[in-house]
């Protein structure tokens, strides 16, 4: 039976084992409380009238509440729709009305944003609240339910999720992930990072992104999820040094900031045997020392929403990390991931090894499509399983996969393709650079020029100076026609860089 939260029966056997840690609360779940909160929850939400095939849109931070959400929905037969708790009012309400979802699982302030949109979501009947909340049934009520559950029984092909895409590219889509998706990426996770159950991971990626598979594949292991709501450099080395966490959530900004700390900080990630790394280019300049420093092998990581990140998809494994093929790859399919590079115009064309082009995954935990968008559905998911993934890269050789850029970032000046993150690979070896993006504005002349936007490290730094040395580096058409001095850039979470917030803040419109 291919049900998601079956690995909590699984691993029933060790019953007192630490499951779920959540250190800003002092509360630590074992497999059998952990299970245990999943069934009341479930039967809970039976009681009030949510039954299989029901969409439920959840909208807490990270919490125990939100990881047991996903469980208790999953094993009733509902469909979990993760949402992020800094949603506006207008956000929640698109998430909410586009899934047609009938329930909301939120906090107390939560409901009353909840409570706001009803009206206007005609499928909306139950807003549920930790907490309680006007309007809302409590969390509690929900707890005191009965404490066995068996779980429904799931096809494989049978959706079990609606994930919604950040909207970087416009508005959001809802990727449909099934319960087969989901068991192929546990099973792709706790391979490439070699997950058992002595395995401890210290997890920051938010519970509403997929990047959550990670812990969800810990706990499928046997292993220990520890919780980080947000990540905070002095408090990330408390958790990893007291919790002796052998797997690290990363993404570049955290190496980055790894790599800016005093020395001394390696012992405290003694315990540490692999750290991940995704969501974005992880660049030479910070992988590179990062690696020197720490001797941490960086799981860097290739994946996107549609695939539950390397359910289907590629990563960087042990056997390669001697070189990290110079720390520039992403490495080479994990489980039963296929890979190819096709031409952007006729995705039907295969391109050689070294030609640049758009990537397309095949395998087990690519989406069924996007809910309810048959067009955007048929334009990336094509017929043989193949999906068009929207990032430009090549293969070498050995099959190996590197990133140039997502294919709507590429820049086009006078007929020049200008990849941004290969100018940002360039500019981050500036040691006055702490960290930068490069997109494209429109130019009347040229189509579009290629602009920096750079938050520089400590000491003074100047355009003129970046100018100076992406000319000593770059070809000409690809040396930025702007240098903007920022505080900070804009990233999803933290981490994810929004390019298209930068777009629409510094380029002019289009005449």
């Amino acid at each position: 039976m291919p049900n998601c939260t079956t690995f909590l029966d699984v691993n029933a056997c060790n019953r007192s084992k630490t499951a779920l840690i959540i250190p800003s609360r002092g509360e630590e779940y074992s497999t059998a409380r952990l299970l245990d909160q999943v069934n009341r929850i479930g039967n809970g939400l039976h009681r009030i009238g949510i039954e299989a095939g029901d969409r439920v849109c959840i909208y807490l931070d990270s919490s125990p509440e939100y990881l047991i959400s996903y469980f208790a929905l999953w094993r009733i037969g509902c469909v979990a729709v993760p949402t992020n708790r800094v949603y506006r009012e207008a956000e929640l309400l698109y998430a909410v009305r586009d899934a047609g979802a009938t329930a909301i699982i939120t906090d107390t302030p939560g409901s009353v944003t909840a409570g706001k949109i009803r009206k206007e979501a005609p499928a909306l009947r139950e807003v549920i609240a930790v907490g309680g909340g006007e309007g809302a049934t409590a969390w509690a009520d929900l707890q005191g339910s009965s404490p066995y559950l068996r779980p429904a029984h799931c096809r494989f092909d049978e959706l079990c999720q609606i994930q919604y895409t950040s909207g970087t590219t416009g508005r959001p889509k809802g990727a449909m992930l099934t319960h087969g998706n989901w068991i192929a990426a546990m099973d792709a996770e706790r391979e490439v990072l070699g997950l058992t159950g002595d395995d401890t991971y210290l997890g920051i990626y938010p519970m509403g992104h997929v990047g959550v598979s990670w812990g969800i594949s810990a706990l499928r292991a046997g292993g220990s999820y520890v919780v980080m709501e947000r990540f905070d450099l002095e408090p990330y080395l408390d958790l990893a040094e007291r919790y002796r966490a052998t797997v690290l959530a990363g993404m570049p900004p955290v190496i980055h900031s790894l790599l800016r700390s005093p020395p001394g900080t390696e012992k405290r990630l003694a315990s540490a045997r692999l750290m991940i790394s995704g969501g974005g280019p992880l660049v030479p300049a910070v992988w590179r020392p990062f690696h020197e420093r720490f001797g941490i092998p960086v799981v860097n990581a290739y994946g996107l929403s549609e695939t539950i990140v390397v359910g289907t998809g590629t990563a960087i494994r042990p056997e390669h990390y001697t070189t990290a093929d110079e720390f520039r790859s992403v490495g080479t399919p994990v489980g039963f991931s296929e890979v190819r590079i096709v031409d952007e115009n006729t995705p039907e064309r295969e391109l050689s090894p070294h030609e640049i082009g758009e990537i397309a995954l095949r395998g087990p935990s690519v989406a069924a499509g996007y809910w309810q968008m048959p067009e955007e559905t048929a334009s990336v998911f094509l017929p043989e399983g193949w999906f068009l993934t929207g990032d430009i890269g090549y293969l070498d050789e050995s099959g190996m996969l590197f990133i140039t850029d997502r294919k709507k970032d590429m820049i086009v000046m006078s007929g020049w393709k200008i990849y941004p993150t290969e100018v940002e690979n360039v500019l981050m070896e500036h040691p006055g650079v702490r960290d930068v993006a490069v997109f494209g504005c429109n130019d009347e002349h040229r189509g579009e020029v290629p602009v920096a936007a750079v938050v520089p490290a400590e000491g003074g730094l100047t355009p003129e100076m970046i100018v100076t040395y992406a000319k000593e580096q770059l070809a000409g058409y690809k040396v930025p026609r702007k240098i903007l001095i920022v505080d900070k850039l804009p990233r999803v979470n933290g981490w994810k860089l929004m390019r298209k917030v930068l777009r629409e803040q510094y380029c002019p419109p289009r005449p």
